[in-house]
């Protein structure tokens, strides 16, 4: 016969068995707060019973019960749960309780929580869970280690509890821990023998890793002055398992239960156990997956609470996956209906049904990181207002993007669909009877097409399902193929309030576009708390990006390389540097130059350079110039989605590259004429490619440098004007050069003073040639809508004859001088005929 301890708790809270139809043994006079070293001796399990997950277990009562012990549990269970704001309930993971120093730092957090009342859900420590597991799978497998394993168990809390603990305390759950691990070593060795154990034993093994948490945690709470007890969930959650892997709780009866354990146990503070449960049988079973955040959001509701805090280790909820967009923000609000969708889609927030509960309460859930206190967090709860005074929106209507990897898309596909009933039922059929799971479905209003996206690891099985379910209508040709892309990726922008703001799929799909990413399918309810798109998987961090900073969640991130860091280039060089700051304030944008390529030498970084000592790092840090590996590095950083590639050169190979570039959905911005002026088959095709496609091709500066004369023509001409003439001062270089031609100046002075002033190309040849004038004049007349060649144009050099074929630009200046007194006559002979005047230079 076993007798309860003078100094006994009223309730004997069971650990090692869950099994219990809440016996108590009652022998106080009053209340006092759970001892670690009282369970319930009282039951003797069958073995077999549990064995089998019965019902029902047999138990013998070894205790006598007093006729006094009736009147007390009678006035006990007159006590009444308090529900309501004076609760807040906590929730701590695994890796907050994964040593004995997160230990104190969790029963700190708890001391200073100034609610009224507060219940704590804590997880199993840091890996104990999968170990649990592992033992249960080394057991079945008849391997031998698991004991060695159960071992490592053990030691892991042991060692826990002699740095946190001390006294009565430590001895206590030493004790129980040893217990527990003589029962644990018993039934794995009945698993061993077997080679199989049922579900309910498997979740029965498991719950002892919050089990010891939660006792360890409330000795720590104790032990800091609180008056705080010790919850096994399973005496209170009753859960229905379902066939699809999870279980719906039973909220009547365990709001029953629990106010029957809390008129035993009336404390202000209470740990308890997160994961674990009961079914209404009383067999132990477990929350499935995230079922910590689960337990917590229940208690919530059945508490009634004010808020429900999940603590982690990430600050809050980020607009997009920090580890692929380096800006994204901490959102600090979002509603249930949005968490639940970004939730859906692999956002690391909470598992949609942990929302469901609070749901229902208008109860916030709160997520909070445990190793950064400063941090506010976000909240989860019934969204406000968000307009300021003026009645201006103050926020985006999409708050985050989250995406899916991994996914392949099935295309179910035929004439044969169109107008028959059941197509769509047979399709969803066979992918449920295959095991799949399907995370998006796309159909064609006119019912020609199915498509849905599901894991790669699962599309092989789907698509045998499909086709031999689908069989005699393929070979009929009721149905015209059964198609699989694989290697794809769900891209999902979240918000509550897109339905109510116009334009939001246009901004998507145009950012997706200027990124240059093809969209291959699309889903969006009416509700339009979300928009999806399946892209490539190689796009989808690029796509991340690039609708991130379309939302203004962060800035617009622009990769730039620049081809020709000589005096045009340079300057820009100079001029970004200066901007940069300017350019992040006031518009936003974040441009990084990633490369600067000469024709020799070429600097790469993958940070982006800095501007500041561009030229020493060219210098002592460049390497030999290779177009290909530029392009491709300054292109291939995934993070940053928008890439510009600036030429500062007058060079025709550099121009040949520019309708490859564009096509790969490169930007590209020049003062370079060839591409422009050259033959008129590769302007038409980079003129297509740009009506074509959403990369940008400016070219403003080949005519008019610095003035809008590009854009003001294309202006008049797309809204219906018919242009007649164009007149103007086509170089800049040469006015300047004529206007200081005159008195005693000599003409190779005035081109040698134009030269070192930077207003001349790199090689003077260009504009005395008059061929710089001419393409300007073909540019402007292509632009007009003539078809004209740079042979059509009319032009007298003013390059020497035996200059023209000279070697290098510099050698075209030495040789200049002797042509001097040809061109004074020449000028003279003009201002015979009156053909001289003063001039201002444009360009």
């Amino acid at each position: 016969m076993a007798f309860a301890s003078p100094m006994s708790p009223s309730l004997h809270s069971l650990s090692s068995n869950p099994f219990s139809k809440h016996n108590k043994i009652l022998t106080l006079n009053k209340i006092q707060p759970f001892s670690l070293s009282h369970r319930h001796a009282l039951f003797r399990i069958d073995w077999g019973s549990l064995w089998q997950g019965q019902a029902s277990l047999n138990y013998s009562l070894y205790s006598s019960i007093t006729s006094a012990d009736f009147l007390l549990d009678e006035a006990l269970e007159k006590i009444q749960l308090p529900k309501g704001d004076t609760w807040s309930i906590h929730k701590f993971g695994g890796t907050c309780m994964g040593a004995s120093e997160r230990i104190r730092n969790v029963a700190d957090i708890i001391a200073k929580d100034e609610s009224e009342r507060k219940l704590v859900v804590v997880s199993a420590m840091s890996k104990v869970t999968d170990m649990m597991y592992g033992l249960i799978e080394r057991a079945q497998s008849r391997d031998n280690s698991y004991a060695t394993a159960l071992d490592a168990v053990m030691e892991k809390h042991k060692f826990t509890a002699l740095d946190l603990l001390e006294g009565d305390d430590l001895a206590n759950f030493l004790s129980l821990l040893n217990q527990d691990i003589s029962n644990l070593k018993a039934m794995l060795r009945a698993i061993y023998i077997a080679g199989h154990a049922t579900e309910s034993f498997s979740d029965f093994v498991v719950g002892h890793g919050e089990l010891w948490s939660a006792q360890l945690l409330s000795a720590v709470v104790r032990k800091n002055g609180l008056d705080c007890t010790c919850m096994d969930t399973r005496e209170v959650l009753v859960v229905n398992p379902t066939s699809s892997n999870q279980v719906d709780p039973d909220y009547l009866e365990s709001g029953r239960r629990l106010e029957k354990w809390y008129s035993h146990n009336p404390f202000n503070t209470i740990v308890a156990t997160g994961f674990i449960a009961s079914t209404p049988q009383n067999i132990p079973t477990t929350l499935k997956r995230d079922g910590s955040d689960f337990s917590a959001a229940i208690m919530g509701a059945l508490f009634r609470a004010r808020q429900v805090t999940i603590w982690t280790d990430v600050d809050g909820v980020y607009s997009a996956d920090p580890r692929k967009v380096s800006d994204a923000v901490i959102l600090r609000e979002l509603s249930y209906q949005e968490a639940w969708e970004m939730s859906y889609f692999g956002a690391n927030v909470l598992h949609p049904r942990t929302i469901i509960p609070v749901m229902v309460y208008d109860i916030p859930i709160v997520i909070r990181n445990i190793f950064n206190l400063s941090a506010c967090g976000t909240m989860i709860c019934r969204p406000a207002g968000s307009e300021n005074e003026n009645g201006q929106r103050m926020e985006s209507p999409v708050k985050g993007f989250a995406t899916i990897d991994n996914l392949a898309l099935v295309n179910v596909e035929g004439t044969g669909m169109a107008g028959v009933p059941g197509t769509a039922s047979d399709i969803f059929g066979a992918v449920r009877d295959s095991g799949a799971n399907v995370v998006m479905i796309s159909q064609a209003s006119s019912e020609h097409s199915v498509c849905f996206a599901v894991p790669e690891k699962e599309v092989n099985a789907v698509a045998a399902a499909l086709e031999s379910r689908f069989r005699q209508a393929l070979d009929a040709g009721r149905l015209s193929q059964i198609a699989v892309i694989p290697n794809c990726s769900i891209l999902a922008a979240v918000g509550q309030k897109m339905a109510s703001t116009p334009g939001v799929s246009a901004t998507l799909f145009n950012a997706l576009a200027k990124a240059n990413i093809n969209v291959r399918a699309i889903a969006q309810g009416c509700s339009e708390y979300n928009i999806t798109v399946v892209i490539k998987r190689e796009d989808c961090t690029r796509a991340l990006q690039a609708v991130h900073s379309r939302f203004y969640l962060s800035r617009t991130t622009i990769a730039m390389g620049v081809i020709g860091p000589g005096l045009i280039g340079g300057t820009l060089l100079d001029q970004l540097r200066d901007q940069a700051a300017v350019l992040k304030e006031k518009f936003n944008i974040d441009l990084r130059v990633m490369g600067i390529t000469g024709s020799r030498t070429m600097l790469l970084s993958d940070a982006g350079i800095d501007l500041s000592i561009w030229r020493d790092l060219l210098r002592d840090k460049g390497e030999k110039a290779d177009m290909h590996k530029f392009v491709q590095r300054v292109h291939g950083n995934h993070s940053i989605p928008n890439t510009v590639l600036v030429d500062c050169t007058a060079d025709s190979y550099v121009a040949s590259h520019y309708h490859d570039w564009l096509r790969r959905g490169l930007h590209v911005i020049t003062p370079n004429k060839k591409a422009n002026s050259g033959p008129l088959e590769q302007y038409l095709k980079l003129r297509a490619l740009q009506r074509q496609s959403y990369t940008h091709y400016f070219y403003e500066a080949t005519v008019g440098a610095g003035l809008p004369i590009i854009s003001t023509l294309q202006g008049l001409l797309e809204t219906g004007d018919k242009i007649l003439r164009i007149e103007g001062i086509f170089s800049g270089t040469l006015s300047y050069i004529f206007n200081n031609f005159v008195g005693t100046q000599t003409f190779s002075e005035a081109v040698k003073e134009a030269k070192e002033a930077g207003y001349t190309e790199p090689d003077p040849r260009d504009d005395l040639s008059g061929t710089d004038v001419a393409r300007k004049v073909i540019i402007l007349a292509r632009e007009s809508g003539l078809k004209l060649e740079l042979s059509d144009i009319p032009v007298q050099s003013l390059v020497p004859e035996p200059l023209k074929a000279s070697g290098s630009a510099e050698e075209f200046m030495l040789q200049l001088p002797r042509y001097d007194q040809n061109m004074a006559e020449r000028r003279q002979e003009a201002e015979a005929a009156g053909e001289v005047s003063i001039s201002s230079p444009h360009y």
